[in-house]
């Protein structure tokens, strides 16, 4: 095997827990899906935001109105250093993934040119060393509200 796919960021790290180290013991990439939370992490989504209709985040509970408000104290804390930075939330959230081992290869999703190239210069983004413990400091310290996926999907997808 060389590498495996599982949903990683700021706002899912579950894989920290075993999965990280089992990959890095075997020698295997991990390449992490949505790892802009699904667009939450960008500072683009706030308790206004209002869906469309197919879009599958109005199902999630993390995309609820109330966790909205909840969650976005994270993403404050991420544009505050993006902003010292002069970068996006977006590039800080790829960019620590990227510092996270040199074997995590994260594959945002996105539909629009200017968001690829966004997500491109992430990976110029060097953080430095009270950067990454800013980001850190916040990823511990800001508890995330509501599940990843609607009751039914959820026990399909706890990895």
């Amino acid at each position: 095997m060389t590498a495996i796919q599982s949903e990683y960021s700021l706002w899912w790290r579950r894989p920290e827990d075993e999965v990280l180290a089992t990959c890095e013991e075997l020698g295997i990439g991990v390449v992490p899906y949505s790892p802009l939370g699904k667009g939450f992490l960008t500072g683009t989504i706030d308790a206004n935001t209002v869906f469309t209709e197919g879009d599958i985040r109005a199902t999630i509970p993390r995309f609820a109105d109330d966790m909205r408000r909840a969650n976005h104290a994270l993403v404050e804390k991420i544009s505050a250093i993006a902003t010292q930075l002069e970068a996006t939330p977006g590039q800080i959230a790829l960019a620590w993934l990227l510092a996270q081992k040199p074997w995590i290869a994260p594959i945002p999703g996105t539909r629009k040119l200017h968001r690829l190239e966004e997500n491109i210069a992430a990976a110029d983004l060097q953080l430095p060393a009270d950067s990454l413990a800013e980001i850190q400091d916040a990823a511990d310290t800001v508890a995330i509200e509501g599940g990843r996926y609607p009751e039914h999907l959820e026990r399909m997808t706890n990895l």
